[in-house]
């Protein structure tokens, strides 16, 4: 790689912004592709595809064979209260890789006991949130049922565009949680981002089968084309 690849490379990742870097396996020729570019790329479709993996792979294209090397930032996870779920939630996480980082300004619930290596932060959202540099990268999940908790760090989730907003209540819950973000200044795309009921419809009954549901979830909405991680909500 040259060195200009290579720092352009360094400078993308260390702002978790994904970029690939695509090789003629012919006779070496490479180019870098940043995010914001794959839309108008001529190989968007294949480039799209591999990034929602997160995994590098050979391809074969206008009769080239060209191997993407991809540098994706490593998926977070934010959990927004320290509650039976998350207990489950958290180390599922991890298995699969996540930064996992547990908020709750509660520490009768968010101690060192309940959640055990992991990181903790028992203060109020406004406090905690902003220096966690949360991003498109961050999936979020809200499970207090606790409105002064649970609304204000949904609304930086809103702020941050991460790539999954889920919270936990029914839907008569959300419908009054709607109307009180709405009151201020979410909007309705906003509002339709978030994942309310929490998790795929499993038939989860217990805290760790709704952890399942809720990575299941947001693994889709990760890995797969839009459309389809629609198709699996519903």
């Amino acid at each position: 790689m040259k060195l200009q690849t290579l720092s352009e490379v360094n400078i993308e990742r260390a702002a978790r912004r994904p970029v690939i870097v695509i090789t003629d396996t012919a006779n070496g020729d490479q180019r870098l592709v940043k995010a914001k570019d794959i839309a108008s790329d001529p190989l968007r479709g294949e480039l799209s595809k591999q990034l929602r993996m997160g995994k590098s792979g050979m391809i074969e294209a206008a009769g080239k064979k060209l191997f993407l090397n991809v540098y994706a930032p490593t998926a977070r996870l934010v959990i927004v209260g320290a509650v039976h779920i998350s207990q489950a939630l958290a180390p599922l996480a991890r298995s699969l890789d996540y930064d996992v980082t547990v908020v709750d300004p509660r520490t009768a619930f968010a101690s060192p006991e309940r959640f055990p290596d992991v990181p903790l932060i028992a203060e109020w959202p406004d406090v905690a949130l902003p220096p966690l540099n949360v991003d498109h990268y961050t999936a979020f999940v809200a499970v207090t049922h606790d409105p002064k908790i649970d609304d204000p760090a949904l609304l930086h989730a809103f702020a941050r565009d991460c790539f999954y907003i889920g919270a936990l209540g029914s839907r008569k819950t959300h419908a009054k949680r709607a109307e009180r973000l709405k009151a201020q200044g979410a909007s309705d795309t906003d509002i339709a981002r978030i994942h309310a009921p929490i998790g795929l419809n499993i038939g989860a009954v217990s805290p760790s089968e709704i952890a399942v549901s809720i990575m299941a979830e947001i693994t889709a909405e990760l890995r797969l084309p839009k459309e389809a991680a629609k198709e699996q909500a519903a």
